[in-house]
């Protein structure tokens, strides 16, 4: 048994559907832009990468609206989008077989935000119902289960921007418990007042106001990172159940997982991210001379990159693997970030396409690494995506290539049954 991705559904600051952003990857299109959802003239950073013209009510039936923050809507729209592109139901599946593992950094922020506003502006009697779950951590996880009628095994993942990743190690664990599919990802949206306070007390986000030299990791002119909103939600299933039913298309194989966490600080020793490299690929049975392309987590904080770039060359050497970091155009995602990088590397492995990292002019020398600049086409069969969370959390995946290519599904935005 193997755990297959089957299905993708993405929506990112620079594009809405699986197509749409891999054509905008490619190009190196940027979704980074001064926040337009709240007035941010008094804050120091007023950058974000958006997701723009969302209209949820075209999407989602009434009645979820009152009941959902922005990144629940997404989080729906988008594992919508993945169930049609795996062309599976809950019907097709027994019962209890089929579950979701999401991961989540801050929960309905927005949600939560309005009606704590309600409750001190007007009172208790003036407090949404929902808030008593539209806030919370898992409430992705539970609407989607709900939506689809997936009764199987769910949980939630809260380990920042690693938490992605993570979400995809337990969706795998799942499978090999006897699971037969599980919607798994990560969807965040917390560009509200509350949310922007929360990123800025991390104390690393650029204050740029130039969206094209905000966002620069590995960059001589590296500068703090820019927050963004969205994410994607993928199909994985058991590669022998996706064969039985005919799966329209297999985009790889989630071959190999490991998380560590990084040490105190002031103990001396080094960072966990290479441990969680090398646990990755261990699990995965490969070699580092297997890897044909890393997806970075790139920070674009001076030191957080450097301490990336040691752990990359330590494992494989001075420019030893090409390095890319498509998030430049996006900005850093949260519990978002991890899975689109893998929807990106799966993208790679079927096209032989590696895209670039956006706005990066002037790669540190010190950092020895083969940056990808500029889409560059490339025999890529096995990948390697790394993922930090704040306060030390780190996880790493190893994507496989199915045995053939498949055809990237062309520009559609499926709409799924109103319930």
């Amino acid at each position: 048994m193997s755990a297959v991705v089957t299905g993708i559904g993405v929506l990112t600051p620079n594009a809405a559907g699986l197509s749409e952003y891999w054509s905008a990857t490619l190009a190196g299109r940027s979704g980074i832009g001064t926040i337009s959802s709240f007035d941010a003239d008094g804050y120091p950073a007023r950058l974000a990468g958006e997701v723009t013209g969302f209209d949820p009510a075209k999407r989602l039936p009434q009645r979820l609206l009152p009941q959902t923050d922005r990144m629940t809507r997404m989080a729906l729209v988008a594992s919508d989008w993945a169930l049609a592109d795996a062309a599976l139901s809950a019907q097709d599946l027994p019962e209890y077989s089929a579950g979701v593992v999401t991961a989540s950094s801050s929960g309905g922020f927005e949600f939560g935000q309005r009606e704590l506003h309600r409750l001190w502006s007007r009172g208790p009697k003036y407090v949404s119902a929902y808030q008593s779950f539209a806030w919370f951590y898992a409430v992705n996880t539970g609407q989607i289960s709900i939506r689809h009628d997936l009764r199987g095994p769910g949980s939630v993942l809260v380990a920042d921007q690693a938490g992605g990743l993570d979400a995809l190690g337990q969706a795998r664990r799942q499978l090999r418990k006897g699971g037969r599919m599980v919607v798994t990802g990560g969807m965040e949206g917390s560009l509200c007042p509350w949310g922007w306070s929360a990123h800025l007390a991390g104390g690393r986000l650029s204050t740029r106001d130039d969206a094209g030299r905000a966002y620069l990791p590995f960059d001589e002119d590296a500068n703090g990172w820019v927050a963004g909103e969205g994410g994607a939600i993928l199909i994985v299933e058991d590669s022998e159940a996706a064969a039985r039913r005919g799966a329209p298309r297999v985009y790889g194989t989630i071959a190999g997982y490991a998380a560590t966490f990084d040490p105190r600080p002031g103990s001396g020793r080094p960072p966990g991210l290479r441990r969680a490299a090398e646990g990755a690929l261990a699990d995965a049975g490969v070699r580092p001379a297997d890897i044909d392309v890393v997806f970075a987590d790139a920070a674009g904080v001076a030191e957080l990159d450097r301490a990336e770039a040691e752990a990359v060359t330590g494992l494989f050497g001075p420019r030893g693997v090409p390095v890319t970091a498509p998030k430049s155009a996006t900005g850093r995602l949260s519990s978002g970030a991890g899975p689109v990088d893998v929807a990106a590397a799966l993208l790679t492995l079927n096209t032989g396409r590696i895209p670039p990292t956006p706005n990066v002019s002037r790669p540190a020398p010190e950092h020895r690494l083969d940056l990808v600049l500029e889409p560059r086409t490339a025999p890529v069969r096995t990948a390697l995506v790394l993922a930090r969370g704040h306060g030390g959390f780190n996880s790493a995946v190893v994507v496989r290539a199915a045995a053939a290519p498949v055809q990237i599904p062309g520009p559609r935005v499926p709409a799924a049954p109103a319930r």
